[in-house]
């Protein structure tokens, strides 16, 4: 069974906070299949300690407008490796060294991606194509 749509839904709003405050190889998997925790992971990188913390503080701040408020966080006092767990979706922000090093989209490689866009992105292609 896929991810529910509610989870999907708050992915991609996280995904697109993420990118907001420059978050790096953002990538969203439906790990529905292979845990009965979670639908869905986002995994995000940040070039730095602060960093990790703003994106974090950005995922928290959408998501509460949607409704979800993280059951558990970890590793925000280091900052190296935060985990925002909000029941439909774990949300990992770790610092480059740390994703390099752990490589979760490798662990969850069987698991299919769930496609997302920044809309920033997608809004300055469109105004170049017009």
């Amino acid at each position: 069974m896929p991810a529910s749509e509610r989870a999907v839904e708050l992915g991609l709003a996280a995904a697109q906070a993420a990118a907001d405050k420059l978050a790096s190889d953002i990538l969203l998997l439906d790990v529905s299949e292979q845990l009965v925790i979670t639908d869905v992971f986002l995994l995000a990188s940040a070039p730095n300690d602060r960093q990790v913390k703003a994106v974090v503080d950005e995922i928290e701040d959408r998501l509460r407008e949607l409704g979800a408020k993280p059951v558990r966080r970890e590793g925000t006092q280091e900052a190296r490796w935060v985990l925002l767990d909000f029941v439909d979706i774990v949300v990992h922000v770790q610092h480059e060294e740390e994703r390099v090093f752990y490589a979760l989209e490798r662990l969850w490689k069987d698991c299919p991606v769930i496609p997302f866009v920044d809309a920033d992105i997608e809004r300055a292609a469109g105004r170049k194509t017009s």
